[in-house]
């Protein structure tokens, strides 16, 4: 964060009058461990602790103000900066910074993919310049000031992922973040128990809309029915991509799945045919490349260029992590999970090339009214993808082994980590691949470690103690 005038940053939140010429901001941090002089602390409620406890740790430590939702005794009320939602706090200071700079900001939302095609548009525009993204999930209303508090007078692009849980939230970022050009992956159900039909998460991925200026690109996937047929607002300009249908601006075909990624053509209604090999397994990450490379051409960066540099795209965090223990394919993909994902990676695996292929699938959540439907459209999903053995954890995955099994799948549930690694240990072998995948309250990453350390111990027993030699 680049030192800014608290006039600036703070407008909106302190009258201008309170506010001393002259003094800059040096940070603004949620952590009071993080205070330093010239600060602003942004106090917090949570669940374990409060904020607020610390605001007057952090004026000791040099902090210039503090945001706090009420007055606190001790501290100060030339120092408080009162705001009764602390969220709205970090998202007016947002605003303020990201107004004094004028990189070229990529907001990307959707259902499912909105994290990879984020790290696809990333490695792309680097290739233009100083490039900053969003890290981790921090897709929120304190995830993406945060982003935009790494702006600086360097940076020329920067990626803005945009989460949401309720309408109105992308609205919100979006006027935050204000994108030169918007993305939408797709329309899924994650949700859907908080917006109640996929035409009103259609109307909530839409607002990222709200922050953009006239005539700004918006990269839409034609093959997702809810956007081809949205309303879509008159100051935006669409750019369709599409697995599908050559109507779309950009389409891929030939799509073909080798050891270590995709392999497909572009065509690209302005710019010719292309030949594109991604570092990323299945057809969900076509199409995610597919965005990416339609949002860096839109900012100008030529079909040739983005094509080399996607080749550099790496997943992140716990989404299709590839593993080897002991002979046997792991792909950890527990970041989440959703019926759009679930099928994205079912898709993936029944054209992995391996002997066997064991699926251990994990609940799916905030899906609401609709959570047995999906879960035993999952079970019916499994027995058309190959799947020599499938395993289930969780009270909601019950009901897709349940199904699975009447259609012939050979099935077991488990009711805990141990039960699951301390099966596949034993029944996986050289040659055989391991699909893990579950939302990310399930934690199934957890079974993946113990599943390899039990792999670990076998072969090490099976090895027995070597002789000491003189």
């Amino acid at each position: 964060m680049e030192h800014i005038a608290a006039k600036t940053l703070l407008a909106g939140l302190v009258p201008a009058q309170r506010l001393a010429d002259g003094q800059d901001i040096t940070l603004v941090t949620t952590d009071s461990r993080e205070v330093i002089s010239g600060c602003v602390f942004v106090a917090f409620p949570g669940e374990h602790f409060d904020g607020h406890d610390f605001a007057a740790r952090a004026l000791e430590a040099g902090a210039a103000w503090v945001v706090l939702n009420h007055p606190v005794e001790g501290v100060p009320e030339e120092k408080t900066i009162l705001c009764p939602d602390s969220y709205q706090a970090m998202m007016q200071m947002g605003a303020n910074y990201r107004a004094q700079f004028a990189p070229k900001v990529v907001g990307v939302t959707g259902s499912v993919g909105k994290t990879t095609t984020k790290e696809f548009c990333a490695v792309a525009l680097s290739g233009l310049g100083q490039t900053i993204k969003t890290e981790g999930n921090q897709n929120n209303e304190l995830g993406l000031p945060r982003t935009l508090f790494q702006i600086d007078g360097s940076t020329q692009y920067a990626v803005i992922e945009m989460g949401m849980n309720h309408a109105g939230e992308i609205s919100r970022l979006s006027r935050c973040a204000r994108p030169d050009v918007g993305v939408i992956t797709c329309i899924g159900l994650s949700h859907i128990g908080n917006l109640g039909s996929q035409e009103n998460i259609c109307k909530a991925k839409l607002e990222i809309c709200d922050g953009m200026p006239e005539g700004a690109p918006l990269v839409l996937n034609y093959d997702d029915p809810f956007l081809r047929k949205a309303e879509l607002p008159a100051h935006v300009r669409p750019v369709w991509y599409s697995m599908t249908s050559q109507e779309a601006d950009v389409y891929a075909s030939a799509i073909r799945q080798e050891n270590d990624g995709m392999s497909f053509l572009l065509d690209d209604a302005e710019n010719g045919c292309f030949m594109v090999h991604i570092p990323a397994l299945g057809r969900h990450n076509v199409a995610n490349a597919l965005a990416a490379y339609c949002a860096a051409s839109q900012l100008g960066l030529t079909p040739k260029e983005a094509i080399r540099l996607m080749k550099e795209f790496r997943q992140t965090g716990m989404r299709q992590q590839m593993m080897d223990s002991h002979g046997v394919r792991i792909i950890q993909d527990c970041y989440n999970a959703n019926p759009n994902s679930m099928q994205a990676a079912l898709e993936m695996f029944k054209e992995y090339p391996c002997k066997r292929r064991f699926a251990v699938l994990a609940d799916m959540l905030e899906l609401g009214d609709q959570a047995r439907a999906a879960h035993e459209e999952l079970g019916r999903l499994v027995a058309r993808s190959n799947i020599d053995l499938l395993m289930t954890y969780g009270e909601l995955a019950r009901r897709t082994a349940t199904v699975a099994a009447a259609k012939g799948v050979r099935t077991i549930h488990a009711n805990n980590y141990e039960e699951i690694a301390g099966f596949l240990a034993k029944a996986a072998q050289p040659g055989d691949a391991v699909l893990f995948k579950g939302s990310r309250a399930m934690a199934l990453e957890n079974a993946v470690e113990r599943m390899k350390e039990l792999q670990d111990a076998a072969a090490a027993a099976q090895d027995g103690p070597k002789e000491n030699g003189d």
